[in-house]
C-alpha cells in the first residue's frame, strides 16, 4: 500500500520540515536500490515515498539527511544522517516509520 514518514525535532516540539528524505530496497545482489525520494513537508510529513499500490515485500532503507535539516535551521548536531533499516512482509499493508528527532539523539517506530 504505502510507506510514509514523518519527523518531529523533539527539542523544538515541532515538525522538521524540508528534510531531505530517500527510499532504498536490497536487491538481490544485497545491494541497495532507489525507489523513491522526497522532502517532509511543513507538518514534517512525507506521504509520496511509494507509488500507488503494493508494496513489493523485502528490505527497505530509509535515509534521513538530518545533516541537511541540521544547517538549515543552524543548529549543531551530532549525526549527519539517520538510516533505518525494516522489513516489508505483507505489501498490502501501510508501513508508517517516523523518526522523533533531536542534535544529539533519534528514536523511531512502527507507526499506524
Amino acid at each position: 500500500m504505502a510507506i510514509t514518514t514523518h519527523i518531529l525535532d523533539t527539542t523544538l516540539g515541532k515538525p522538521a520540515k524540508g528534510v531531505p528524505i530517500e527510499l532504498h530496497k536490497m536487491s538481490g545482489d544485497a545491494m541497495w536500490k532507489e525507489v523513491g525520494k522526497g522532502a517532509t513537508d511543513d507538518d514534517g510529513r512525507l506521504k509520496t515515498l511509494t507509488p500507488a499500490g503494493p508494496i513489493e515485500p523485502g528490505t527497505y532503507r530509509i535515509r534521513f539527511d538530518t545533516g541537511a535539516y541540521f544547517k538549515a535551521t543552524a543548529t549543531k548536531g551530532f549525526y549527519p544522517y539517520v538510516e533505518v533499516v525494516f522489513e516489508i512482509v505483507d505489501g498490502g499493508a501501510h508501513y508508517h516509520v517516523p523518526l522523533l528527532l533531536n542534535p544529539w539523539g533519534f528514536s523511531t517506530y512502527r507507526g499506524s
